[in-house]
Formats: C-alpha cells, sequence, structure tokens
C-alpha cells in the first residue's frame, strides 16, 4: 500500500491511498470519518487503520472521496514528523566520502551504527522548491531510504525491529556542504550544514511490499540519482552494512520510539556529490533539477532557488 499526503484544488490537505491506476482516495473522506485527516494521527493508531484502509484499495474513479492524481498535488507524505534522525549506514559512502578529505576509515565506524538528528520541521515534498542557504555555495544532493516508525518502542532488539517500522520512503538529505565542513571542525556533528531541508515521498510504501525483494542486510532495489536528467549516482539498498533493524536497536536504547519518526539510512554508495567529486559534477546551483528514483518508491524531484 502506498500512503500519501495531498492538497486538493481547494487547498485542503488531506491524507490518502495512492492506487495503481493513478487515483488518489482522501481516507477520512471515503470512510465518512474513521480514518484521520492526517497521516501522523493514522500513524497513532497504524494496526487498527490499517485494517480500515485495506478496504479502499478497491476504490474506483467517481466514488467519494476518490480524485484523479492529476487533479492534486502531493506532498511530502509525513509533512511533521516527530522527529528525524539520520544514520550513516553505507561504508562505500564512508570510506570514499572520508578519502575525498585525505581521512582513513576509523575502526569505530565498524562498532556501531551512528546519527544524527536534523530539522524535522523542514520536510519538503515532491516537486517543492529547495532554497539554498544563504552564504552556501556546495549545496549537495544526498540519495537515501527512509523507514517510518508504526508502533511504539523502547529498548528492541534488531531481530523484532520490523515489526515497529511501518514502511519506506526515498529521502534526499540535502547538504549545505561548505557550512558542515566549517561547522565540524570544532567536534560536533552537523547541523546547520543540515537545518534548511530534507525531502521525502513521493509516498511511504508499508513494508510488506518489500518483502520478497530482502537481500542482505537491506532490500535488493536500484537507487539513481539525476542532476538536469543526467545520472550522476547509482547504487543498491542491498548493499546496506546496518539493517535498519540495527539502526533502531541502536536509536532505541533507553529511548522511546514513537510512532511517526522518521530514520534515515545514510547515503548510498556514489550518493553525493561529494563523494563523486566535483570533477564528475559541480556543486547544485539555482534552476537545477534533482531526481531521486528507487525501486518501488518511486520518484523524487525537486528544483533549486536561490533564498
Amino acid at each position: 500500500m502506498r500512503f500519501v499526503t495531498f492538497e486538493k484544488n481547494n487547498g485542503n490537505v488531506r491524507s490518502g491511498l495512492l492506487l495503481e491506476t493513478d487515483l488518489v482516495v482522501d481516507m477520512n473522506e471515503a470512510t465518512n470519518g474513521n480514518l484521520p485527516v492526517k497521516m501522523i494521527d493514522f500513524l497513532e493508531q497504524s494496526e487498527s487503520n490499517m485494517k480500515i484502509a485495506k478496504g479502499l484499495l478497491q476504490s474506483s474513479a467517481g466514488e467519494k472521496g476518490v480524485y484523479q492524481l492529476n487533479e492534486v498535488r502531493l506532498k511530502a507524505p509525513l509533512p511533521t514528523p516527530k522527529s528525524f534522525r539520520d544514520f550513516y549506514a553505507f561504508e562505500q559512502h564512508v570510506k570514499s566520502a572520508r578519502e575525498n578529505r585525505g581521512l582513513d576509515m576509523i575502526p569505530e565506524w565498524y562498532q556501531i551504527p551512528v546519527f544524527y538528528f536534523s530539522n524535522h520541521l523542514a520536510i519538503k515534498g515532491p516537486e517543492d522548491k529547495i532554497s539554498r542557504p544563504i552564504n552556501c555555495n556546495w549545496l549537495d544532493y544526498e540519495l537515501e531510504v527512509a523507514c517510518v516508525i508504526g508502533k511504539q518502542c523502547r529498548n528492541i532488539s534488531a531481530e523484532e525491529a520490523e515489526d515497529y517500522i511501518f514502511g519506506y520512503c526515498i529521502l534526499n538529505d540535502w547538504s549545505a556542504r561548505d557550512l558542515q565542513r566549517q561547522e565540524m571542525k570544532v567536534g560536533l556533528g552537523p547541523a546547520k550544514g543540515k537545518d534548511f531541508a530534507t525531502s521525502i515521498g513521493p509516498y511511504i510504501l508499508t513494508k510488506d511490499e518489500l518483502e520478497n525483494l530482502r537481500a542482505g542486510k537491506g532490500f535488493d532495489i536500484t537507487m539513481k540519482a539525476r542532476v538536469n536528467g543526467g545520472l550522476l549516482s547509482e547504487g543498491n539498498m542491498k548493499d546496506i552494512y546496518y539493517s535498519f533493524g540495527e539502526m533502531l536497536e541502536r536509536a532505541s536504547a533507553g529511548v522511546t520510539l514513537y510512532p511517526g519518526e522518521i530514520i534515515g539510512s545514510g547515503t548510498v554508495g556514489t550518493g553525493c556529490i561529494l563523494e563523486l567529486g566535483t570533477d564528475v559534477h559541480r556543486w547544485l546551483q539555482s534552476g537545477d533539477v534533482v531526481e531521486l528514483e528507487i525501486d518501488k518508491l518511486g520518484v523524487l524531484k525537486n528544483s533549486i532557488v536561490n533564498d
């Protein structure tokens, strides 16, 4: 099942189901109010709400609450997550990015999955404009997968973590590399260099839809990034070093995770300009169009503008 948040022509923003026939179902309208208007509220009671939502899969054009996809505007599927943790889980990306800065791989990376908190109130969706931050000249994209928490958990093991994941989506962890480089010299993780925008979408795919694609610690799904139509990045999620289960085990240690929190995978190998090098492609500029495409998860497209 593919869950979206969308805006109608009258400006109302609703949570919905995206059907294979390019129809969008307003879950609240189609169920006469039995399902919430907002996706964050749907996730609060995801197990019981899913039972009702499955009854909408056979919806067809002309029924109450059913709209053609071209009649609405898709927004970030979870516009206001409760938090956003981004991990650093692909070995190739970590190695290459460090090598480009003249640094060796650190042994601690192999001991624990690490993450940082980013701005969960700066979430962007498909087709949204991304403003290049003031004083940023090294704007970069990052090709990632995110999981969405669907059930409260604390101190869980990697083996049981799957039970708490609702679904997956594409994530673009936009990065102001020059701001990030400067602030990380002080000894803290990225903050202002990541503060301005994170894109997710175009929908959240429920975890059962990927089950038959399991490979390694991830899924056998191709990940690609294009800038202005040209292919720059290509990887596969199956190459991930730390599973989402291991990430959730780490994140939930001594901490309660709640429905509606987002966990990012970190960048797949070759998945950003920092790793590829500016001899392959310059930093992003106003007018550039960035498209991230992941098998089963769709295409997430954004364009760059000056702030």
